[in-house]
């Protein structure tokens, strides 16, 4: 089972986003039992929270189902129970790296490096376009779903 950790920094915009999208990308295609899939924040600043409404509104809009959820901070022992830690933006690696206490496996990743534009994901939360950042994590979630096959971790 492939375990995966999305990271950003309160856990309530687009870390929860791209748990939400990948779990329905992988249950579309019939691949639920190969994962595990859960989210986290870098801060303490929304611990408890549930998903922005931003994400939740996105979510319906798009057919995609909302999972309970409550913000969470990651841990250092996170960084032994995953298999890819997954950030939006440069500060989210930074503290994920922090947090982790450096990255000697190589786990922790920008979600885009697994696109063909790899960059930082915009937080809906100051940039109010929760439509650019579905967009982006779709696109990088495509990438990494493909790069798991191609690197035959994941059975289709």
């Amino acid at each position: 089972m492939i375990k995966i950790l999305f990271v950003c920094h309160g856990n309530i915009c687009r870390s929860t986003m791209a748990q939400f999208v990948f779990q329905d990308m992988v249950s579309k295609r019939g691949l639920t039992d190969q994962f595990h899939i859960d989210s986290a924040a870098t801060s303490r600043e929304e611990i408890g929270n549930p998903p922005h409404y931003g994400t939740v509104n996105k979510m319906k809009e798009t057919g995609i189902p909302v999972l309970p959820h409550s913000a969470v901070q990651m841990t250092k022992k996170d960084y032994k129970n995953y298999d890819y830690l997954l950030g939006m933006d440069d500060a989210n690696i930074r503290n994920m790296t922090r947090i982790a206490g450096g990255d000697p496996e190589g786990k922790i990743h920008m979600l885009l490096d697994f696109s063909d534009e790899p960059r930082a994901i915009a937080d809906p939360w100051y940039t109010g376009n929760f439509d650019a950042t579905y967009r982006d994590i779709v696109k990088g979630l495509h990438g990494l779903l493909e790069h798991m096959i191609r690197k035959g971790e994941v059975i289709v």
